[in-house]
């Protein structure tokens, strides 16, 4: 830790006009910055039965981490809630299926969860996820040949994730995704989101997804959701 003190005051010698004292200098201003999550969110993996025992509380996060993207004619929570836990369930069926979840303790000491993320490695002949081989160039079917593609269904994460530190490491979607990728060897992973869920592509692209390039793209561009890629 560096402490910056002001220079020592300059005075005139006796019987001389001197110099008047130079003021000090104002300590400098420091850049503020959030707390790291990694000091207090625990990121861990659950099993499938324990992923059962939790899928209300799962619901649950899948509601409040995606309320700011609902317009007031969209369903109700519980309909969205309902929806997730299906769509979940299947995703559950998939081989090398991992769900991860950030918890942290709250002011009376129970322990409740903050994040999740959860995905599936893309096997080059194993079954295809929501459409996902009519978005994978060339390039990435190889990646997949060789078990080294690794999809992301879902990041639940609260709104200050998505639009606080974004680009630190330590950011906690950055962490989830980095996880996921780490526990399967994974060499890239991909994701569909729907082609005009701005909010979700801002996020994805300042936590480090990337677009395909045009000319290795081969869906069309009036596909109704896009493919990003995590390096």
């Amino acid at each position: 830790m560096t402490v910056n003190t002001p220079d020592r005051p300059q005075t005139a010698h006796p019987g001389t006009a001197g110099r008047q004292p130079a003021p000090p200098e104002a300590p400098s201003q420091r850049r503020r910055q959030g707390p790291s999550p990694e000091k207090g969110e625990l990121v861990r993996p659950l099993t499938r039965r324990q992923i059962d025992d939790r899928m209300r509380e799962l619901g649950e996060l899948y509601t409040n981490t995606s309320s700011h993207q609902v317009r007031a004619s969209d369903a109700s929570g519980q309909v969205r809630s309902a929806a997730f836990r299906r769509r979940l369930a299947g995703h559950m069926r998939r081989p090398g299926f991992e769900l991860l979840v950030a918890e942290t303790a709250g002011p009376s000491g129970a322990i409740g969860l903050t994040a999740c993320a959860y995905g599936f490695p893309v096997r080059g002949d194993g079954p295809w996820w929501d459409g996902l081989d009519g978005y994978l160039p060339e390039s990435l079917l190889r990646v997949a040949a060789f078990g080294r593609l690794f999809a992301i269904a879902d990041i639940l994460v609260e709104r200050r994730v998505r639009t606080q530190d974004q680009s630190r490491e330590w950011n906690l979607a950055r962490r989830l995704q980095k996880r996921l990728l780490r526990d399967h060897a994974a060499a890239l992973g991909v994701t569909l989101i729907d082609r005009d869920n701005a909010d979700t592509l801002e996020a994805l692209l300042s936590w480090g997804w990337r677009r395909l390039s045009a000319d290795a793209r081969e869906a069309s561009h009036l596909a109704p959701s896009r493919l990003l890629v995590l390096r």
